[in-house]
Formats: C-alpha cells, sequence, structure tokens
C-alpha cells in the first residue's frame, strides 16, 4: 500500500462522512475514488466498516428528525434487497445494474427540474406504500451491490417534499440500517477480511470528522436551495453511472 492508496482511501473516508452529515453527492464519490486503486468489489468492502461507524455519528446528529412511514417501508424493502443481493452476487452483470440505475435516476432528476417545483414547498405528497417497496429493494440491492442506492432512494423520497432536515434524518437512519445488515453477507462473502479491517479502522476518523462537517453544512443551507442541489447532484451522478457502466461493458466486452 503505497502513498497514493493512503490518499485515495482518506479522500473516499471523508467523502463518505460528509454524505453522512447530510451532503448525499458526496458519498457517492467514495467508492469510485477509492477504485482508482483497486477494485470497487474490494473499495465496497474496505469502506463498509467506515460507513458503519460514520452512521453512529450521523444517528446522533439527526436523531430527532426521521418520517416514520417512510422508514417502516424503507426496513422492509431494504432487507429484501439485500437478500436478493447476497444471493445474486455472484451472477450479477454490475455494468448492467450500474447503467440501468443511472438512467432511472437521470430521468426522475430531469422530470423533477424541468416541472420547475410545480408542488408548494410547504405541501406534502402522500406516501404509496407499493412505489416506497419498490424503490427501497432496489436501493437495498445496489447499496448492497456498490454502495449506490442513494439514485433510487432520492427517486422515492425526493418527490415527498419533507421538511431538509426529515429528509436527511430518513436518509441518514434507513442507511445506517441497510449498512448494518449488510455486514453479515459482506463476511460470507468474504469481501471484509482482516487486512481491510486493519485499513478501515484507519479510515474511520476522517469520516468521523467529516460527518459533523457535513451536518454544519446542512444546517447553514437555505431549504430551496438544498433540494436543488440534491436534485442536480442525483442528475450528475446518475450521468456518471451510466458512463461507468457503458465504460465497463465495453471493457468487458
Amino acid at each position: 500500500m503505497d502513498l497514493t492508496f493512503w490518499v485515495s482511501a482518506t479522500l473516499a473516508a471523508i467523502f463518505v462522512g460528509l454524505g453522512k452529515g447530510g451532503l448525499p453527492v458526496m458519498a457517492t464519490l467514495a467508492v469510485p475514488s477509492l477504485s482508482l486503486v483497486m477494485s470497487p468489489i474490494a473499495a465496497a468492502g474496505l469502506l463498509l466498516p467506515v460507513y458503519i461507524v460514520s452512521d453512529v455519528f450521523a444517528l446522533f446528529a439527526y436523531r430527532r428528525d426521521y418520517n416514520s412511514k417512510v422508514l417502516k417501508i424503507a426496513f422492509v424493502g431494504m432487507t429484501l434487497g439485500v437478500i436478493v443481493g447476497a444471493f445474486t452476487a455472484h451472477m450479477i452483470i454490475e455494468w448492467v445494474i450500474t447503467f440501468l440505475i443511472g438512467s432511472m435516476g437521470a430521468i426522475f432528476a430531469l422530470r423533477m427540474l424541468l416541472q420547475k417545483q410545480s408542488i408548494p414547498s410547504d405541501e406534502r405528497v402522500a406516501i404509496k406504500v407499493s412505489q416506497g417497496v419498490f424503490w427501497t429493494t432496489i436501493a437495498g440491492f445496489t447499496s448492497f451491490i456498490s454502495h449506490n442506492g442513494g439514485p433510487p432512494w432520492q427517486i422515492f423520497t425526493l418527490r415527498l417534499n419533507l421538511p431538509k432536515s426529515v429528509f436527511v434524518g430518513t436518509s441518514v437512519i434507513a442507511f445506517s440500517y441497510v449498512n448494518f445488515i449488510k455486514l453479515f453477507p459482506y463476511v460470507w462473502l468474504g469481501q471484509i477480511d482482516y487486512e481491510s479491517t486493519y485499513v478501515s479502522l484507519y479510515l474511520m476518523l476522517p469520516a468521523s470528522l467529516a460527518v459533523f462537517i457535513g451536518v454544519k453544512a446542512v444546517k447553514v443551507i437555505p431549504e430551496p436551495v438544498f433540494y436543488n442541489f440534491v436534485t442536480w447532484a442525483l442528475l450528475l451522478i446518475s450521468i456518471k453511472l451510466m458512463f461507468d457502466g457503458i465504460y465497463i461493458g465495453l471493457l468487458v466486452d
């Protein structure tokens, strides 16, 4: 492990912490940045303990801000998604999944932007259980594969028009849950071993500090600006996922 690895790993840990603090675009940069020096699968296994420790600090910060109905749906859907991911990991064509998730996220983000916030900011949208279970199952599945559960999760939750703190807190709790239950199949599949745990211990410090920076940033960002930021971030991330999928697919072919 050379200096390039440690710099990339430290940046990835900081991205994890900022994402857990409430800036979702940052967390999606973690696995790709670490994938510059190791395989994406190994990067996902290395970062999972870092995600879990960051979750503890994020849960403390947002422990009072959540929507219980959304969480109940998320616990069911994400559990199903992780189970499917664990039992199909050996047969998954990763570039296809990456491209499809990117496509869905991009279409949804464009719709949100083109509608120009047709729903008033103080009007709440009814939560549809069937839609919620569908998208959270996909979120659990893609989170298991590559920690990329953000786009399908946001497709479900952005349209609900939740208050900013509730949106962030609900997301934090949901992904804290999914990261915890992912730990067991990750160990079972051999994606976490002694050496990766040793590195993860170091990365927990910058990640934990970054959580509090993210929390502070969310508090000072106005709610309309925050949601515009999240929607544009979803669009850009989704476009990147589409290109990543195409690029990997071409390499495989």
